[in-house]
């Protein structure tokens, strides 16, 4: 697993909507990823060493997300493998290309930086 420490994501709070058109246009889906008090954003990566997901999830911070009417604060952002049938794993010894890592830390960057206009 690799997680992005200190990535200027952690905490930061958003409103539900807002974020979900700012994780869009970064091509991060929530999609069916979500539960009443949890949000999870995946993008995929395919290359010739497998099938990546970069995943920023967050927790409702104020209302519910059911209600499309919540307060999401982000944690860190994580990279895992896509295993078939099993699903993305974030093992300890996992490695990842080098450009999916540039490619994530450049998005998650870019997501932070647009958070710190609508922080709440």
């Amino acid at each position: 697993m690799l997680k992005f420490t200190e990535s200027g994501l952690e905490g930061v709070k958003a409103e539900l909507s807002w974020l979900d058109d700012l994780m869009e246009s970064k091509g991060l889906v929530r999609a069916g990823q979500w539960d009443y008090e949890r949000v999870t954003y995946d993008r995929k990566f395919s290359t010739i060493e497998g099938t990546f997901y970069l995943r920023i999830q967050g927790i409702a911070a104020e209302g519910d997300v059911g209600s499309g009417r919540a307060v999401i604060q982000l944690m860190s952002p994580l990279l895992g493998k896509h295993y078939y049938p099993h699903g993305v794993e974030y093992g300890e010894t996992e490695e990842f290309p080098v450009q999916v890592v540039t490619k994530s830390k450049a998005l998650i960057q870019d997501i932070s930086d647009l958070l710190k206009t609508v922080q709440m």
